[in-house]
């Protein structure tokens, strides 16, 4: 099959609708990526070019194309316990509270951070489901479904202790070999839901002891950036903390936030 070509007029229009929509920024060097994500879906549709499927959703703003297009331009890099030594300071924070304690991932990915957040609080409150709670969210619909399910290749898990693997996960058998799956009372304690962080209004119910939005801003200007960071610090409860990912900066977007170290975030408002 011939290269569909995708034009410089494509391309323009292509990082004008994804940053309107979910407000990625589309740098010149993303080119061959978005040509290759997005050519699936114009051959799928069965439209000449690049030009014809933009055109399309263009005049369908409410056609279930636009979830295909923001899925497919979307990036889902993750692992379980990425950057561990946020888990080791979630620990000593949730050890620290008071109450009910109350995570947001708010890039939840495929699962493996809010799951890892879940293993994380089960060793803290000894197996005491009702301690703590769990809302995890994306943009994307295709990987909240695999978050969901909780079913992973057993190579993924490859840098996980011996002890997270026992403790944590169900290993499959006969077609299921090689697979395993998050047990159904650690998976039960995580809410999985789509928010799309440049909506005005979230569906979000804090406060929040803890927020995870990590690894997503880069993606972002600094005006959304600034945006979303604000919106935050009404849903984090007193001595609440943001885990950023490690490129991150965040006190270089908000005025209401101070570095606590190692990428973590408090409130000035909170800080004595």
């Amino acid at each position: 099959m011939n290269r569909i070509p995708l034009t410089d007029a494509d391309f323009k229009f292509i990082s004008k609708l994804i940053y309107q929509r979910a407000g990625i920024v589309l740098s010149d060097n993303k080119r061959e990526m978005v040509y290759n994500r997005l050519a699936r879906r114009v051959q799928a549709l069965d439209f000449d070019d690049f030009a014809e499927y933009l055109r399309f959703i263009e005049v369908n703003p409410n056609h279930d194309e636009w979830q295909n297009f923001t899925n497919s331009l979307t990036t889902n890099l993750t692992s379980f316990f990425r950057e561990s030594h946020h888990f080791k300071v979630l620990k000593e924070h949730a050890e620290q509270s008071r109450g009910a304690y109350k995570v947001w991932s708010a890039a939840a990915s495929t699962g493996e951070e809010p799951y890892s957040i879940a293993f994380s609080l089960t060793e803290v409150y000894q197996n005491k489901y009702d301690a703590f709670q769990i809302f995890a969210s994306d943009i994307d619909t295709n990987v909240l479904e695999t978050a969901q399910n909780a079913i992973y290749k057993l190579e993924q898990l490859r840098d996980v202790s011996p002890e997270i693997l026992q403790n944590f996960f169900l290993r499959g058998t006969g077609a299921r070999a090689g697979m395993v799956k998050v047990k159904p009372e650690i998976a039960n304690k995580v809410k999985f839901s789509q928010v799309n962080l440049l909506d005005n209004d979230w569906a979000v119910q804090g406060p929040f002891d803890a927020i995870f939005c990590r690894n997503v801003m880069i993606y972002f200007d600094k005006d959304t950036q600034e945006r979303i960071l604000k919106k935050f610090v009404p849903l984090l409860k007193p001595n609440g903390i943001i885990f950023a990912g490690h490129s991150e900066n965040f006190t270089q977007i908000s005025k209401d936030l101070y570095s606590k170290g190692q990428t973590v975030y408090g409130l000035l408002r909170d800080k004595k």
